[in-house]
């Protein structure tokens, strides 16, 4: 099998096209960008994305430890719940560490101060996510203001007793020594981070005149085709202006690899039922694409038409118009459908547009589906393989 087909392609002209967008937009809104590694974590990648921004943000000790490996330096780290026999790497990969409860804060923060104290620790700045209840997104797979979410602190956690552990003394006129952490946004535009922020002042604004930095998260799809970046220089300028003690930190994840890459795949047969003819690719939705299952969205595909139809749609039985189907055994593994100029045949190239933010850190092997290779298209237009999975690999996992 050759290792181009089926692989992820990341693109190196279009990925510094980002990296050099979102550098600009970080000076001009005086905001701290850093890489959200779950979007993205082929460390392989890592020096190209060094050379625009300083830090990443990791979601878990084996994260963290990539990055201070393999992007170099401290990470901000945050955590739905740290478990105390990983807490110490942790410790030693982050410089901020962010608890998503008050119980979590207080359990874990001597350990944080005592770690500051040893001869290998350095400073930590500890924060906490909080919960502003307002959100914009419409699938509740990811949506992180869910009514009954597990994820940050709601306003009135900040004023229940708490039990003898960390306190917040709202009248302190000084800093009170943290950070506040909010994350409600999922490939949205800057108006939804207008309303959030919204929120937050609402909810949240005694706190932040009293923390030393505010985290707005990911979901910042700033590199996206009309994304309207003046409202997101607004609501930095006014955080900026009401709050001037705030170091702004944004976290995004699929705006540095937006449109950054791509998927190849192949025509391996084609079958029909009830009129409906599905070719069957050598990759998988389940296995390679998941979040169009799971958000769902159908990508793009290179030289076709997206239609969004019913299965009764008479157009579905055009001769040219197909699902496409996985090469797993879940019934569920197809999407569809894509109109093309003429009928596939067994052995076409199918490439999926826009296939490297929340693909490769979320595949699986079920199965034992083959996993595409991994590809670096340099800027002189060569291709450089940077992994290709073998039985080995599939092997280990199951050991």
């Amino acid at each position: 099998m050759s290792w181009q087909n089926p692989c992820y392609v990341i693109e190196e002209d279009r990925l510094r096209h980002n990296l050099q967008f979102i550098r600009d937009i970080a000076a001009r809104a005086g905001v701290e960008i850093i890489l959200a590694l779950k979007a993205f974590a082929n460390w392989r990648v890592f020096p190209i994305i060094a050379e625009y921004i300083d830090h990443t943000t990791a979601s878990s000790p084996y994260e963290a430890r990539l990055s201070a490996e393999h992007f170099g330096g401290l990470t901000h780290t945050y955590s739905p719940a740290y478990e105390e026999h990983t807490f110490g790497d942790i410790l030693r990969y982050s410089s901020h560490i962010t608890f998503n409860s008050f119980s979590q804060l207080n359990r874990f923060l001597p350990m944080v101060r005592a770690f500051e104290q040893s001869a290998d620790g350095h400073p930590i700045s500890v924060g906490l996510r909080i919960n502003p209840e307002y959100s914009e997104i419409e699938t509740e797979l990811y949506n992180p203001c869910a009514p009954g979410s597990r994820f940050g602190c709601p306003q009135d956690t900040f004023y229940a007793p708490s039990g003898g552990g960390f306190q917040l003394d709202l009248d302190k006129k000084q800093s009170l020594g943290l950070g506040l952490h909010f994350h409600c946004l999922c490939e949205n535009d800057a108006t939804a981070l207008e309303n959030v922020l919204e929120s937050v002042e609402e909810k949240f604004g005694a706190l932040l005149d009293k923390v030393e930095w505010l985290n707005m998260g990911g979901g910042h799809l700033m590199t996206r085709e009309g994304y309207d970046v003046d409202v997101l220089l607004r609501c930095t300028e006014r955080l900026h202006r009401l709050h001037p003690n705030l170091r702004l930190i944004m976290e995004p994840g699929s705006a540095f690899l937006w449109q950054t890459g791509y998927l190849t795949s192949r025509v391996v047969d084609i079958v029909e039922n009830a009129g409906i003819k599905t070719a069957i690719l050598n990759v998988s939705f389940t296995c390679h694409m998941p979040d169009c299952l799971e958000m769902p969205y159908w990508p793009t595909v290179r030289g076709a038409e997206t239609l969004h139809l019913e299965s009764n749609d008479n157009r579905v039985k055009d001769p040219v118009t197909y699902r496409f189907g996985g090469c797993s055994c879940l019934s569920g593994d197809y999407m569809g459908y894509w109109r093309f100029q003429k009928p596939l045949e067994v052995g076409d190239e199918i490439i999926f547009e826009d296939m490297i933010h929340y693909t490769t850190v979320k595949t699986n092997m079920f199965n034992g589906v083959h996993h595409p290779s991994i590809a670096l298209k340099r800027t002189d237009g060569t291709l450089q393989l940077l992994r290709q999975f073998t039985y080995a690999d599939y092997e280990a996992r199951m050991d």
